[in-house]
């Protein structure tokens, strides 16, 4: 017989060898966890603690029901399980399909189809050799239902429903599995084993690959505001952003040498072009794995960044976790194993201008010992950001089955890396006594926000069509708690400087990058550039880009950027106060329609636009030789084009969107009408 059991501040289902607990975690919220171990294991995964309060729990002769705020958890016998909102509204149920099932969510006319000879658990553990298991926790679908979150994915697709997501980390992939729903809750995958989740129309399906429990978190709230928020306390919100976040960020690959850098900071002040951070990429080092700069090519890096200091411009530097087997480090990290290692093969997991292995990030002896390298290498000199690059970490094959790091095989903690690699240096800057951290970092997890990352959307190609997935990238990335976001301005693959259809996309994407949290400058131009020596100290050479500042494509797109870049400078005192609400909520800066607008069903629809904040509506322009494009007002309101002209909310209108200029409209009483209406 099965058993439900009532505790002081949680309800148990058991029968055989599961366990299943829910528990108040954090307002409104639930944390629900199923295993088939004698007891829990202590692990918070992306969660913090939660004082929550008492929650009131009801019991009759089937059912345990726990209430906590606007939601309430209905656990029967037979354990299965439903959610609800203080309304008594269906949120979410469990999938099951057995001969004796009656479904808990389910009105008595439709109780039929739960009853079924398919066999199917709405919670499945599938043991594994070794005494763990694969996981599939199955959910009904919902008619009507939307979907959002579940961090960035390179497609076009706002609303998730139909969609399959791989849970796992790769280049201009973050997997961030915080799903957000159209009926008012939210639901943390809180697990980092590689996986899927399936947000099927007959089904959605949540599958771990290996794993000992399962462990997710359910929060209600009556607006995607509310819910986010709950998760920002739940998980952590970012921390306060320094003022030069909202700047121009000025990169490319690559800035060869110390003089190269020191020239375009130069040329800036030269220009009077307002420039906030300098950013050196990768392979400045003697060799992967050094954390230093190569004393050929950067002879003197303390007067580099002093003189950068004095010209008001802060400086970045890129930190791969990749060890080269030539570098001398090497033989000391993998004697203490502290390198990622591989179950089957050679111990080399990318290959990329040499035989390298990853630094093992979730070993907290390893972050340290790369932290302490990188404070006496750059920290030390002045330096205080850093881009940690390559963080999901890039295999040079993605075989997840066949890497190890100290917490576990990939297939049961991967995700969890790009969080822990950016804790490392979060920590340790912490620790110097710095509070203005900004850590920009390829990959993100469930509560990397809370370590200063900076996601940025990777090695996305120089294209409209890669153009297009940044925005849904975006606005996901935000609705997954992941506020701080920012893109690689024209792509990063390609884009020849001489070509006028690259400056289109390029003049495109810097308008819209106005309107994103971070305008940074960056991409791998061609035509490439070779180094001077192919070889040195028998270390491969890196090639370059070609130059990619405003004035790199000719005086009229300079014109039009130089002028983005004077907007983007009168809107930082109102872009800082969205970094600032971010701090204190969680709140994206950047916002679907229905953040602010849930009545309308327009606004559900409308995914090729965008606020920035509460005031500016952004309609950018993403196809080649488009000159105009419909715009959906939001009512409520009316709103005011950039040359005044003032529009009723509530309808759909044509606008001129000339290369010059992208479509724009501010909420009628913002003061931010007398700061871009000229």
């Amino acid at each position: 017989m099965s058993e439900l059991i009532q505790h002081a501040n949680a309800i148990e289902w058991r029968f055989e060898r599961q366990i299943l607990r829910i528990e108040p975690w954090g307002e409104n919220s639930l944390r629900v966890r199923a295993t088939c171990a004698p007891s829990f294991n202590d692990q918070l995964h992306a969660l913090l603690p939660q004082a929550s309060g008492q929650a009131v729990i009801e019991q009759d002769a089937e059912t345990l029901t726990l209430t906590h705020g606007n939601i309430r958890a209905v656990l029967n016998l037979k354990g299965q399980l439903a959610f609800y909102n203080q309304r008594g509204e269906l949120l979410l149920e469990e999938m099951w399909r057995q001969r004796s099932t009656v479904g808990i969510g389910a009105s008595e006319k439709s109780q039929d189809k739960y009853v079924s000879a398919l066999k199917l658990d709405g919670r499945e553990f599938k043991p594994l050799p070794g005494g763990k298991y694969q996981l599939t926790v199955r959910f009904e679908s919902r008619d009507g239902e939307r979907l959002y979150g579940m961090g960035q994915y390179q497609q076009p697709w706002l609303d998730l429903k139909g969609c399959s997501l791989e849970l796992a980390q790769r280049n201009s992939q973050a997997s961030v599995p915080f799903l957000q729903s159209s009926l008012g809750y939210g639901m943390l995958w809180n697990n980092p084993a590689i996986g899927e989740a399936r947000l099927a129309k007959n089904h959605t399906e949540w599958t771990a690959r290996v794993t000992e429990e399962m462990d997710y978190w359910i929060t209600a709230g009556d607006s995607i505001a509310q819910v986010t928020r709950q998760y920002a306390r739940a998980t952590g919100a970012p921390p306060p952003a320094p003022g030069f976040i909202s700047g121009l960020w000025q990169c490319k690959l690559r800035y060869r040498n110390q003089q190269e850098v020191l020239e375009v900071a130069r040329e800036y002040r030269r220009r009077n072009l307002p420039l906030s951070v300098m950013v050196i990429d990768f392979f400045h080092w003697p060799n992967q794995g050094t954390w230093c700069f190569d004393p050929v090519d950067w002879p003197d890096p303390q007067a580099m960044v002093d003189e950068l200091e004095s010209l008001g411009i802060k400086l970045m530097v890129s930190v791969w976790p990749t060890v080269e087997a030539r570098s001398p480090l090497f033989p000391q990290m993998k004697a203490k194993g502290w390198l990622v290692t591989s179950d089957r093969g050679v111990q080399v997991n990318l290959d990329f201008m040499g035989n390298t292995t990853f630094f093992d990030a979730t070993h907290p002896q390893a972050r340290r010992f790369v932290w302490e390298t990188v404070k006496k290498n750059y920290y030390d000199l002045g330096i205080k950001l850093f881009w940690l690059d390559e963080a999901e970490p890039e295999y040079r094959a993605y075989d997840f089955d066949n890497y190890r790091y100290h917490a576990g095989p990939v297939l049961e903690v991967g995700n969890r890396y790009p969080r822990d690699f950016a804790q490392g240096f979060y920590d340790g800057l912490r620790e110097a006594g710095e509070r203005d951290i900004v850590n920009l970092v390829r990959c993100s997890w469930a509560g990397s926000q809370r370590y200063g990352v900076l996601a940025w959307s990777g090695d996305v190609h120089s294209s409209f069509h890669a153009f297009r997935n940044q925005l849904t990238a975006g606005l996901n990335m935000g609705l997954a708690g992941i506020p701080w976001w920012t893109t690689d301005i024209g792509g990063f693959q390609g884009g020849n400087i001489h070509d006028p259809a690259f400056h289109e996309l390029l003049i495109r994407w810097f308008q819209w990058a106005v309107f994103c949290p971070v305008l940074r400058m960056h991409g791998y131009r061609e035509p490439r550039v070779q180094p001077p020596e192919s070889y040195r100290n028998g270390i491969p050479q890196c090639d370059s880009g070609s130059p990619n500042e405003l004035w790199s494509y000719g005086e009229e797109n300079y014109a039009i950027m130089q002028r983005w870049l004077e907007v983007r400078e009168s809107l930082r005192p109102y872009i800082d106060a969205l970094y600032d609400n971010a701090h204190r909520h969680g709140d994206p800066l950047m916002r679907p329609l229905f953040w602010h607008y849930p009545d309308e069903p327009q606004s559900w629809q409308a995914e090729d636009q965008y606020l920035f904040g509460e005031d500016l509506l952004v309609a950018p322009v993403m196809h080649a030789g488009q000159r105009q494009r419909d715009v959906w007002l939001p009512s409520g309101n009316a709103w005011v084009g950039l040359d005044g002209e003032q529009y009723q909310g509530g309808q759909r209108i044509a606008v001129a969107a000339g290369l010059e200029t992208i479509p724009l409209f501010i909420r009628e009483g913002s003061p931010l009408i007398t700061v871009l209406v000229k």
